[in-house]
């Protein structure tokens, strides 16, 4: 049995409120601890959680909340250069929930809040002080929380993943800037498909909405690094300019991009990814989510991922008494798996560009690659498959790993 009775969670995104309601639900005592103002419902903009990650949702009972702000998505089709494969599924997996992720923020932050979780706002971490029996974190505002142990949920550009390791590595750039906006068109697709696209200079994914609009997402390719804040401060006009121009030649990315104004395009940045670190905790801290692992969009993985991870830290920290054992164990039961789904979105990301004999080559060999290196079978089987077993103790799911 733990002796751990109380944690600070730095970070009110995704993983911040679900390790907190985790650690509520082990008997833990969790606060957490967010650098803005207020409550991130406005930032970004959509995202697909997968059956692994709902599921993970339904053991803390934020799974139907969740669904009932999503779009199932049980279909996928692949357009190369305008031509369109219908791609297979898995047949015994529930749909994608695509949600906004502001609109998840909101559920998961209430749901949180419900649960008897206290947030706290306008405290951005700038040390911790440990001690024999705890950790003291100091904000810029000069006040101070103390607990037992601190977690870092604080995202990809982590404050605390630099205080653990002052060498780790930070997040690499996949050499594409994210956009989305939500358009009036008439498309003929059915309401619960997405549709990944290679167009002629950009990918982009579009799907439509049960109400008739369209929701698409441009990754553009640019050497220049933009950080959230960098590309926001170009005029919406400009990147229009540039999304025209650049999905002129496509459909129906084209029309979307006409469509688009400035006043609907969700501008989201850089697309990071991050590399392997080397630490994820030291003393009485340790890191979750984006802050130790965060795979590119293209995965398709990175939110339920988070979630997984959030809920797997507090089934370790229930049950092994030393937090030092307990994140051990913690990283011993993610790392091979995040760093695998890391691996094989990394190979993605270097196909969303190719040139018009390779899209020639891509339809030729489509029925054969459906078969094979994108059967979801062995891409995504044991990835959305995935479930964690609340109840069973951690201990013996180790001994059983080992064997």
């Amino acid at each position: 049995m733990s002796t751990t009775r109380s944690a600070l969670v730095i970070g009110g995104g995704i993983a911040g409120p679900v390790v907190a309601t985790a650690l509520r639900k082990a008997g833990i005592d969790a606060q957490v601890y967010e650098a803005y103002s207020g409550p991130s419902e406005g930032i970004g903009s959509g995202l697909a959680l997968a059956p692994n990650g709902v599921a993970a949702l339904d053991l803390l009972g934020a799974g139907d909340a969740v669904r009932a702000i999503a779009l199932p998505v049980a279909g996928s089709r692949l357009s190369v250069g305008g031509r369109e494969h219908i791609l297979p599924v898995l047949a015994d997996q529930p749909p994608l929930q695509v949600v906004d992720r502001g609109e998840l923020h909101r559920v998961l932050h209430d749901h949180a809040v419900a649960a008897g979780v206290p947030f706290t706002y306008d405290k951005r971490l700038v040390r911790v002080d440990e001690h024999t029996d705890g950790v003291t974190a100091h904000f810029t505002d000069g006040t101070t929380a103390t607990a037992d142990l601190l977690i870092g949920a604080d995202g990809i550009r982590s404050t605390v993943r630099g205080l653990i390791d002052p060498a780790a590595p930070g997040p690499g750039y996949t050499g594409m800037l994210g956009f989305g906006a939500r358009v009036e068109y008439d498309l003929d697709l059915p309401d619960d498909t997405m549709v990944f696209a290679f167009g002629a200079k950009a990918y982009y994914l579009y799907w439509k909405e049960a109400d008739g609009h369209v929701t698409w997402g441009a990754n553009l390719p640019s050497k220049q690094y933009l950080s959230l804040t960098e590309a926001r401060a170009v005029p919406a006009e400009q990147w229009l300019r540039i999304l025209r121009e650049t999905y002129a030649p496509d459909t129906p990315g084209g029309e979307f991009a006409r469509r688009t104004t400035a006043e609907n395009l969700e501008v989201t940045g850089a697309l990071h990814i991050m590399p392997p670190v080397p630490h994820w905790y030291r003393g009485r801290m340790v890191l979750v989510g984006d802050a130790v692992h965060a795979p590119s969009n293209s995965s398709g993985q990175g939110a339920s991922l988070a979630i997984e991870s959030a809920v797997q830290l507090a089934r370790c920290l229930r049950d092994i008494d030393s937090p030092t054992e307990a994140f051990a164990a913690y990283e011993r039961l993610r790392r091979s798996r995040v760093e695998g789904i890391t691996a094989r979105a990394a190979k993605i990301n270097h196909s969303k560009t190719p040139g018009p004999f390779a899209r020639k080559v891509m339809n030729a060999l489509m029925p054969l690659m459906v078969r094979t290196v994108m059967n979801p079978e062995k891409t995504m089987g044991a990835e959305r498959r995935y479930r964690i077993d609340w109840d069973a103790p951690v201990q013996r799911e180790l001994v059983t790993a080992d064997r």
